[in-house]
């Protein structure tokens, strides 16, 4: 690991610690911190979640902020008292995250610094209540890291944060969490119930609108007509679980879907994918789509936010955002094609692991540690 100085106590700072992307890119981040011989905390505002056991076994202390809607004194209290533990850094997650830890520092003496990751393209901000508590937090926080290219963009052109206080830092994955192979394929499809020999479509992230998982299963009657084999898998769960397979219903194909709901085996059960699908209207730096590159999947993903630096052309295929029809024939031109999948993923598993490993990405968070160190105070 990258010499830490003497930074040793480092204060991650999230809403929560429910499964997601964001969410899964702490925990890791933090256990290779604690791996590397520092001393990382989580503090969640508003609940922990199902990745907060895991923390917890591994010795990395998870409090809790139970925020309420408003502006909760009682939850900037209990930040406050996390921070004034032994924190050298204070390492701020996302819009009301980084507004409350700037808060909280206002009232600390000798305070942390404090750094923060932008996960996304910054979308809620167009509520403007958030958007100025937004940008009055930017004011006191030393550094920022954005998860792509795109969202540097979005945040710097946008005028919400100063070029000279932006970096970019992708996100990392253990790349060892992720077999391929055919043994690897035939556990998967043992575990999720599907037949050895059929043709697999999937997907992973909540059940929100973002996703856009109606997409695929609007896609699916027509491939059926093509690939009778075909499955569609969707791992995660959310708000739209009723709704989707009310629909899946409705067009009868509720026999040719898995909804597997949410999962602590994802590295594992991706390899009994052929195709991964990802075809949400926004993203930051998806962690499913490094995770699918892990596993050395054929990937279709739409053309938003940072996919376009994961999906490369030697790697996969990107379509347009909520176009069904591009969707439905990039899809169809994969299934049809087992050559081409194998070679797409073998291009894919190559990148991730040259761009995106957990310890390129643990010593770039470092290096932003140091320099916010050095920077001395930002305006007042």
């Amino acid at each position: 690991m990258t010499e830490t100085s003497s930074i040793h106590g480092i204060l991650h700072v999230v809403d929560s610690l429910e499964r997601g992307g964001l969410e899964r890119v702490v925990l890791d981040l933090a256990l290779a911190q604690k791996a590397a011989g520092a001393e990382p905390r989580v503090f969640c505002l508003y609940r922990t979640g199902a990745f907060a056991e895991e923390l917890v076994r591994a010795g990395i202390v998870v409090t809790c902020g139970r925020k309420r809607d408003g502006i909760d004194l009682r939850a900037l209290w209990r930040l406050r008292r996390a921070i004034w533990n032994r924190c050298d850094v204070v390492h701020a997650h996302n819009l009301v995250p980084n507004y409350y830890a700037a808060l909280c520092l206002r009232t600390v003496w000798r305070a942390p610094v404090l750094v923060g990751t932008c996960h996304d393209m910054g979308t809620r901000l167009s509520d403007r209540h958030l958007r100025r508590m937004f940008l009055w937090s930017v004011r006191h926080t030393r550094r920022f890291a954005m998860v792509a290219d795109a969202v540097h963009q979005s945040y710097v052109n946008g005028g919400l944060i100063p070029a000279q206080r932006a970096d970019v830092i992708f996100n990392g994955i253990p790349l060892d969490r992720y077999p391929f192979g055919p043994a690897a394929k035939a556990s998967a499809r043992a575990r999720l119930g599907l037949p050895q020999d059929a043709l697999v479509i999937g997907a992973v992230g909540r059940l929100v609108p973002l996703k856009n998982h109606l997409s695929l299963l609007r896609a699916l009657p027509a491939l059926l007509s093509s690939h009778p084999s075909l499955r569609l898998v969707l791992i995660g769960g959310g708000e739209l679980e009723t709704a989707l397979k009310a629909f899946a219903a409705q067009q009868r194909i509720q026999d040719r879907v898995v909804f597997a709901g949410e999962r602590s085996d994802v590295g594992a059960l991706l390899a009994g994918f052929d195709v991964f699908a990802q075809p949400s209207t926004t993203e930051g730096m998806s962690i499913a789509l490094l995770e699918a590159s892990a596993a050395a999947l054929a990937i279709i993903a739409t053309r938003v936010g940072g996919n376009p630096r994961i999906v490369q052309p030697e790697g996969g295929v990107l379509v347009p955002a909520s176009d069904d029809a591009a969707l439905c024939r990039a899809l169809d031109e994969l299934l049809s094609d087992a050559a081409r999948r194998s070679k797409l993923g073998e291009a894919a598993r190559r990148w991730v692991s040259a761009h995106a490993s957990l310890e390129a990405m643990r010593d770039a968070y470092v290096t932003l540690y140091q320099s916010a160190r050095l920077a001395g105070g930002v305006h007042a």
